[in-house]
């Protein structure tokens, strides 16, 4: 199976999932941002990197990236995410079904990589257990005051001009 092809049926488990969840879902045009999906949750806009693990079978563990790719022809280049690229980032283990969840700060805060140990082998839980299948982080992230403290901007504020239609009328 491709990356690619793995990718896109993280995806759609994602979507799945939301649906599931009874959330809207948006999905953006193209691949130049730096989010996936849009998850509406309550009325409140949660931006989702989607990332699909891949087994290492050396370590006996799943491993994601947690780097941006991009690639043209020439040279495929990768990059730190930056806190504000999207909310969560969701890593999905296709032969397992899983999802873990993680907030934007957790995910970026690994180095280039996330080793994610789905056997209990060792005598203490690795920190991304915390995550496994966490989509009440969502559910938390989207119904705490702090995204209720981004008031919306109406039409015309945002770029300090004042649209005629929403002008003052002088009685």
């Amino acid at each position: 199976m491709s990356t690619k092809l793995k990718g896109d049926i993280a995806e759609q488990a994602a979507i799945l999932e939301a649906l599931k969840h009874g959330w809207g879902v948006l999905k953006p045009i193209g691949d130049r941002l730096p989010y996936d999906l849009v998850f509406d949750v309550n009325g409140t806009l949660v931006k989702v990197q989607v990332k699909c693990a891949w087994f290492n079978g050396s370590r006996g563990n799943y491993v994601v990236d947690n780097r941006r790719t991009k690639t043209n022809r020439r040279k495929m280049v990768r990059d730190a995410y930056k806190p504000t690229d999207f909310d969560f980032a969701m890593v999905y283990l296709v032969e397992l079904a899983i999802f873990y969840v993680f907030p934007v700060d957790v995910f970026i805060d690994y180095g280039s990589e996330i080793h994610i140990v789905e056997v209990n082998k060792r005598q203490r839980k690795p920190r991304s257990a915390n995550y496994r299948n966490a989509w009440k982080l969502i559910l938390q992230w989207a119904a705490c005051e702090e995204t209720h403290l981004r008031t919306p901007v109406k039409f015309g504020e945002a770029v300090c001009e004042v649209i005629p239609s929403q002008a003052p009328m002088d009685i």
